[in-house]
């Protein structure tokens, strides 16, 4: 055949992958490919060099017998692919779990024939997914689970807890809420905190219940230096687990609030001067430690504490792994059919809680179980509020002044005032120093006044602001129907 009448390659490729792959982009712009039948979606500009459609597509030209194409010519064809894709319907991909048809949630099960699990208001099923309602996107922090076992009758949670070290009834009742909400797309759910004493299994517990979720190569690991390496660890996922806090920073612990809540983040592209790159995440986080120092108020309120305790008698790690592995079908078996049972429930939403959703399902748990994780749920944020108190001088020296406040009364004071009036309470006859962190102006009190709000309304202390014609004012009062707040000692 003449050298001009020869078919290009860049023609070849791109009708081979056009009648074998199903291409479309996200909202951000991002162009996917997806096997015709197949659930799973590869980003075809992917920076990997391990299952990249790229390779999936030389690998397919090859078995059939279409030949071998040298880099120039598959990259002409995946131009000219992504190019036609940006004008097909936008379609979300989702890590681990999405939401589909008719009130339905898929799990992801990891696995190469692409079988998930369909959580729908009667029941569950293993199924493959129609590319059209589901499309996973999967990465290196992806582990394969076992098939779910079926008929359990509520077996796979006891296993469970008696291979964690709950310290309570309470804790257990908030580890299955957690669990359950991480099956569910569009609910925030808190972070669980893991402590208790050295040697109380804190790690062990963490990766026991990660792995429910991310199989059994989910594993906890160190939390990142910058937001930015925490950002990308958080997107290549669904659960991050953060192991042996010791510390947290004030970014740290921002960066913590936006995971559990969701927020975005945009950054410039690679390799170019105008275009961006928008990340969005929301993801269930949990974290393990002895004592992570002063928390802040804003994550207080996010966090689920789930404290543990040393075990009675001790197991090598390989006889409980080997015990966990084998029980983990069932465990997520009867995880299934729990959250079906408490998805079927009716219940008011509880409004006093920032996290409502979490709120709402325990609320649920409880009417399915009788469990009362809605109350452990908030003994547990009472409890936190005690530690944010503990760790905050100012709120202490704010507690003390409401203490000598008739209820229902306000004083309204400029924040220079409160700062001079608080500063004096503090220092008191003994005049000594002030601690490293005090506010130092008027404007830093008032924010630090904005983030301890919800802790001390907790306590029966409501702070409120406003403008009048001589300017701005912060009003601190005593609530009627707060119970007598005992002084806190400073």
């Amino acid at each position: 055949m003449p050298e001009d009448e020869k078919t290009p390659a860049r023609e070849i490729i791109t009708d081979y992958a056009q009648a074998h792959f199903r291409y479309f982009r996200t909202a951000d712009g991002t162009v996917y490919a997806q096997r015709n039948g197949h659930p799973v979606a590869r980003p075809i500009r992917s920076q990997g060099t391990t299952g990249s459609h790229r390779q999936e597509l030389m690998v397919g030209l090859f078995r059939d017998g279409v030949g071998v194409f040298n880099g120039t010519a598959l990259k002409e064809a995946l131009d000219l692919i992504e190019a036609l894709a940006l004008t097909e319907d936008v379609q979300s991909v989702h890590i681990r779990v999405a939401p589909g048809w008719d009130g339905a949630t898929w799990l992801d099960l990891g696995r190469a024939d692409g079988r998930s699990v369909r959580i729908h208001p009667t029941g569950w099923d293993i199924a493959v997914p129609d590319p059209r309602e589901v499309c996973w996107r999967r990465t290196q922090l992806t582990g394969e689970l076992p098939l779910p076992a079926r008929d359990t009758d509520g077996k796979g949670i006891d296993l469970l807890l008696r291979l964690c070290n709950f310290a309570t009834a309470q804790t257990e009742c908030l580890a299955i809420a957690w669990l359950i909400g991480c099956l569910e797309p569009s609910v925030p759910v808190p972070a669980p905190f893991l402590t208790g004493p050295q040697g109380a299994g804190k790690s062990t517990g963490g990766r026991m219940l990660t792995r429910i979720i991310e199989g059994m190569s989910g594993d906890l690991r160190r939390a990142p230096k910058d937001e930015e390496n925490l950002i990308a660890a958080v997107a290549a996922g669904w659960v991050t687990a953060l192991d042996n806090l010791s510390h947290m920073t004030p970014d740290l612990s921002d960066a913590m609030c936006c995971i559990v809540t969701g927020a975005e983040n945009v950054k410039r592209a690679l390799f170019t001067d105008g275009d961006v790159f928008r990340a969005r995440y929301r993801r269930p986080l949990l974290l393990t430690g002895i004592d992570v120092g002063v928390i802040r108020p804003d994550l207080a309120e996010r966090l689920l504490p789930l404290r543990l305790e040393r075990p009675r008698v001790r197991r090598t790690e390989a006889e409980l792994w080997a015990d966990y592995a084998e029980a983990l079908p069932m465990i997520l078996g009867s995880l299934l059919d729990l959250t079906v049972k408490v998805r079927a429930v009716d219940v008011e939403t509880p409004t006093d809680l920032r996290m409502a959703d979490f709120a709402h399902l325990c609320a649920q748990l409880d009417a399915a179980t009788g469990f009362g994780s809605l109350a452990a749920y908030r003994a547990a944020l009472d409890d936190l509020n005690d530690d944010v108190i503990e760790g905050d001088l100012l709120a202490q020296t704010v507690l003390r002044h409401a203490a000598d406040v008739e209820p229902g009364t306000a004083q309204r004071m400029t924040s220079t005032e409160w700062l001079h009036h608080f500063t004096r309470l503090y220092t008191g006859e003994e005049c000594r120093p002030l601690p490293k962190g005090w506010p130092t102006t008027g404007k830093v009190l008032s924010d630090r006044l904005k983030r301890l709000q919800p802790t001390l309304a907790a306590r029966g202390v409501l702070i409120d602001s406003g403008r009048t014609y001589e300017g701005r004012y912060i009003e601190i009062s005593r609530s009627p129907a707060a119970p007598p707040h005992q002084q806190q000692t400073l």
